[in-house]
């Protein structure tokens, strides 16, 4: 990067951080911390929750995800809008009612302490593992840039966060995610532009989508059936969009403590309605525009020199191997089919005939095949390297083809969505170990003022935030290799949001179950879950992840009523 573009980011990134921090004095004390003192307006409750949801795995692993597979991703988010009207009617009230820390205070009123800590305990392992993973994404950035080991740079990236958040709290979080959202917008918006102004003259916007459609990437609709009936592992289309989205947006709004703390920032209930119904609406068409941007990408591709592997950094130690001599000989193959690529994707734009269009499909899958053998050398070249470069198509057209004080402004962008959702994952890590194990187990004290009381628990949820801070860390040094990272999140978010979905809905609809039956129910479908994961994985079933939720769901509803029921 050049010096102006160094200097922007820096400039941004400090300025948002001084922001926040100067806005987040509030009273020491556990409200304070991590509920903001429950003062804030709707809108910015709307900005907390988007910008807890928008992490740098958004803007740096969607556009790569429509890049390779097309814009049907954006099917999974089909689910969130009726989820938002759900929990306004039902979750809202009943945590604005009770003014509780966490959500699963509830269910130690509503059923037992055992299955308030098992709830907890499901929450804090899948959203601590999933911020690892979040921070693992902008270190990918640093990698990139400054040419170090991805060991050193989740170390620096998860210690500028950890830093932030224990200084900050709920009150940081939910300032400087105004700021954010608002540069993230303006400067995705001048992403798209510039992707569309970097096209032969001849190309404007309307033949841009037609490449990508003459592709397979506008693939918005699908709808997961086949010759031989639904495919149940396909991973998105309307059927599993609609139900098994409903499902994971319900549970990941309604009980997971990232989402619930924003919303109970708020100053009172009708604020956090408003806030969760209008994400309900803004959201879909904000992820449809991310990843119209990766669809538009793959079209800036058809008309310029695209690399063979977007990951430069593992490229360069490759080629500083003995397989320098076969990676360059598939390198000049594929330059050589990218330039038929060319003329047949302008031939197309200019005579709109099919035969140009079967042209240009079969360039793809030829192109895609000497991109498969690459990474299978460079695999051998540098063992445990990331050869899944869909995460760095995003980044590596930002890098090589914006203007300077651009590029560092989009990297100060994906660097911002980090810290906000990232901020946000660790405030509430700490809020409900915190509240949900501290505070309830630890034995009262000498008699104390409540001043002392609350500096001291003030206190020692900074400390538990650090804690989750210096986990996540460690976490994000194995998320190397695992893909796209906006599917491994919300994968392992499906193991658990089924089943904590569950427990709430016995809560809330089975008023005659009690924590026993619903404490067991819990263990067995989670075990249910992991299982059908396993089998999946193994190729012994096919089951789409999004349908996890829905399962584990069902299954502690069901089992609870069995239990229950065997019980009398």
């Amino acid at each position: 990067m050049s010096k102006l573009d160094w200097t922007v980011l820096v400039v941004t990134l400090v300025g948002i951080v001084a922001y926040g921090l100067y806005k987040s004095r509030t009273s020491k004390n556990l409200e304070g911390y991590f509920l903001s003192n429950r003062t804030m307006p709707w809108y910015l409750v709307l900005l907390s929750i988007m910008g807890t949801q928008a992490s740098a795995i958004t803007f740096l692993s969607a556009p790569g995800q429509a890049f390779t597979d097309g814009m049907r991703f954006v099917q999974y988010y089909f689910g969130l809008p009726i989820a938002m009207v759900v929990l306004c009617v039902t979750f809202v009230p009943l945590f604005s009612k009770l003014k509780v820390f966490t959500a699963y205070e509830f269910l130690e009123q509503r059923f037992d302490v055992k299955t308030r800590v098992f709830t907890s305990a499901l929450f804090l392992l899948s959203r601590g593992l999933s911020t690892g993973i979040s921070i693992y994404a902008p270190s990918i950035i640093l990698s990139s840039l400054m040419g170090w080991d991805i060991f050193y740079t989740n170390i620096v990236m998860g210690g500028v966060l950890i830093v932030y958040t224990v200084t900050g709290g709920a009150k940081a979080v939910a300032y400087t995610q105004q700021l954010q959202l608002l540069i993230i917008f303006i400067g995705m918006f001048i992403a798209g532009y510039l992707i569309v102004t970097h096209l032969p003259a001849n190309v404007g916007f309307a033949d841009a989508l037609s490449i990508s459609g003459a592709s397979g990437k506008l693939n918005i609709i699908t709808t997961g059936i086949t010759e031989n009936g639904f495919d149940w592992k396909d991973q998105y289309n309307i059927i599993s969009g609609v139900i098994g989205g409903f499902f994971l947006a319900l549970s990941y709004f309604g009980t997971d403590q990232s989402q619930v703390g924003r919303y109970l920032t708020a100053k009172d209930e009708t604020e956090s309605k408003i806030g969760l119904l209008m994400n309900g609406l803004v959201k879909v068409p904000m992820q449809f525009l991310i990843l119209l941007l990766g669809a538009l990408l793959f079209t800036f591709y058809q008309f310029n020199p695209s690399p063979v592997f977007f990951n430069r950094a593992v490229e360069e130690k490759a080629m500083a191997t003995p397989y320098r001599d076969s990676l360059l000989s598939i390198k000049y193959r594929f330059e050589e089919k990218q330039m038929n690529q060319q003329a047949n994707s302008q031939l197309y734009v200019i005579k709109k005939q099919d035969q140009y269009k079967d042209s240009i499909a079969a360039g793809n899958a030829e192109l895609n095949q000497l991109k498969s053998s690459y990474k299978t050398i460079i695999k051998k070249a540098v063992p445990g390297g990331d050869v899944n470069d869909t995460n760095y198509i995003f980044l590596r057209f930002v890098v090589d083809f914006l203007p300077a004080g651009l590029v560092g402004l989009l990297i100060a962008i994906i660097f911002l969505a980090a810290w906000g959702s990232i901020a946000a994952a660790l405030n509430s890590l700490a809020s409900c170990t915190m509240v949900d194990f501290h505070c309830r187990f630890s034995k009262p004290g000498t008699a104390e003022d409540e001043v002392q009381k609350d500096a001291r628990e003030y206190k020692i949820s900074r400390y538990y935030t650090f804690a989750w801070g210096v986990f996540c860390v460690i976490t994000a040094q194995f998320a190397s290799g695992m893909g796209s990272l906006i599917e491994a999140v919300n994968i392992l978010g499906s193991l658990f949001y089924g089943v904590i979905l569950g427990i709430f809905l016995v809560a809330f609809y089975m008023k005659k179950i009690q924590g026993n039956a619903v404490f067991r129910a819990a263990v067995v479908g989670e075990i249910f879950v992991i299982t059908l994961f396993l089998l999946d994985k193994y190729n012994i079933i096919g089951l789409g992840f999004l349908w996890l939720n829905v399962a584990g769901a069902l299954a502690v509803v069901f089992l609870s009523w069995c239990f229950s029921f065997f019980r009398r």
